[in-house]
C-alpha cells in the first residue's frame, strides 16, 4: 500500500496527499487519508461529507482518467475550511449528468455540488485536479 505524506504548507497547516493505483478500491484508501488529516485538524463534523465527496472523485478518475495511478490530495486552507482533490493525467473535464430514475450512476457530481460549498477543475497540460471545498463549523 503507498505511505501518505505530509508536507508543510507555507500559509499554514500541512496538507496531506496519496498517490494510489486507478482502482475502485481506491476509494477506501482516499476516505481513510481524509478521516486521518480531518482527526487531526479536529474537524471531525467534516469526515461524512468528505468521505463523499474523495469517493465520488475517486470514482470519476477511475473510470474517465489515462495511466495507473491518482493522487489525492486533503489540505487545510482555512481555519474550519479543507479542500480535497484528486489528480489524475486525463484533460477530460468533469459533468454533471442527470441520470435517469433507473440509472445505477451519473449522480457523483451533483451530490458533490449539493455537499460542497465550492468545487472545480483546474486543466493543465499533463492532466487535471478537481477538487471540492468544505466548511466546517465556526
Amino acid at each position: 500500500m503507498p505511505q501518505a505524506a505530509t508536507r508543510a504548507r507555507p500559509t499554514g497547516p500541512p496538507g496531506y496527499s496519496q498517490t494510489l493505483p486507478r482502482r475502485p478500491e481506491s476509494a477506501e484508501a482516499a476516505r481513510r487519508l481524509t478521516d486521518t488529516a480531518l482527526c487531526c485538524w479536529g474537524q471531525g463534523e467534516l469526515a461524512d461529507d468528505c468521505a463523499l465527496i474523495v469517493g465520488e472523485l475517486v470514482a470519476n478518475a477511475v473510470l474517465h482518467a489515462r495511466r495507473e495511478s491518482i493522487r489525492v490530495v486533503v489540505e487545510r486552507i482555512g481555519e474550519r475550511t479543507v479542500r480535497v482533490a484528486v489528480t489524475d493525467f486525463s484533460r477530460e473535464l468533469p459533468v454533471e449528468c442527470r441520470a435517469g430514475d433507473g440509472d445505477e450512476g451519473g449522480r457523483g457530481l451533483l451530490l458533490v455540488a449539493a455537499v460542497a460549498s465550492d468545487w472545480g477543475t483546474d486543466t493543465f497540460r499533463w492532466g487535471k485536479v478537481v477538487w471540492a471545498v468544505l466548511d466546517g463549523r465556526a
